[in-house]
């Protein structure tokens, strides 16, 4: 069966199971004639008349979400593999990580409004905290998973430390890593949303609260199936990258299985 087929295949009954829960909501709901649940032809008229009001304010959201993933991914993707490949540096570093791992990002939202204020920097920040762990910790491990045969390669055709975590490290890291960027990306857009909640005059997290607070529980749910479908277009996309970047390695884990 072709590559095309077989995705095809298996999103097919999670349409259909999906299709199911939104008729169940919409007869559930015009059965019960409760104002705290809507039916679903209420949430879509809610999301048609804020539309405009929506993409705005999810602009804002997945611009602030896309910063902090960027920035640490440019921070802890490198700083992973240097950690990996050099254990000493691992010693001291890990402590002040694994001390820092647990606290939950929205608990250093008043440290991040002490220096940057209760802007889109702070927020910024929060995401970036959040993002950071998951890509951080991948790195290390996957880069400990190197196998050492492919470093003593490396060292005896001449390579230094650096061109060893960029020529070997990282790639043999990736596979790893992309499950870290995957599961980095969601909680990036998850603090971002949060974040607007405590700090923020826009995003669709404010939006949120706005609805809450005058009782619009129709556009809550709007705003929430906006993040819902937002976060299926983002993993849809980096699923899409993450084949094309590791199409080698599907390809090498096919054949080990034939």
């Amino acid at each position: 069966m072709s590559s095309a087929a077989h995705p095809a295949r298996h999103g097919a009954p999670g349409a259909v199971f999906v299709g199911g829960l939104l008729l169940a909501w919409e007869g559930a709901a015009r059965a019960l004639g409760s104002p705290g649940l809507p039916p679903l032809s209420a949430v879509l008229a809610a999301l048609w008349a804020d539309a405009g009001e929506l993409v705005l304010q999810m602009g804002w959201t997945v611009a602030r979400a896309a910063a902090g993933f960027a920035l640490a991914l440019a921070v802890m993707l490198p700083l992973g593999i240097f950690i990996g490949r050099t254990p000493r540096v691992g010693q001291f570093v890990e402590p002040l990580i694994d001390l820092l791992r647990p606290l939950p990002p929205l608990a250093i939202v008043p440290v991040a409004m002490l220096f940057l204020g209760t802007g889109s920097a702070a927020k910024v920040a929060v995401v970036f905290y959040g993002a950071s762990f998951p890509l951080l910790l991948n790195a290390i491990d996957a880069t400990r998973a190197t196998h050492p045969m492919l470093v003593n390669v490396g060292r005896s055709i001449g390579l230094t430390r650096g061109e060893i975590m960029r020529e070997i490290d990282l790639p043999a890291a990736l596979p790893q890593i992309m499950g870290g960027v995957r599961l980095s990306l969601a909680i990036a857009l998850l603090i971002s949303v949060s974040s607007e909640m405590l700090l923020s005059t826009d995003g669709v997290g404010n939006y949120l609260m706005r609805a809450q607070e005058t009782f619009r529980i129709a556009s809550g749910l709007a705003g929430l199936l906006v993040i819902a479908l937002v976060s299926l277009a983002i993993n849809a996309g980096t699923r899409r990258i993450e084949r094309r970047l590791l199409a080698w390695h599907h390809e090498r884990h096919a054949l080990a299985h034939d």
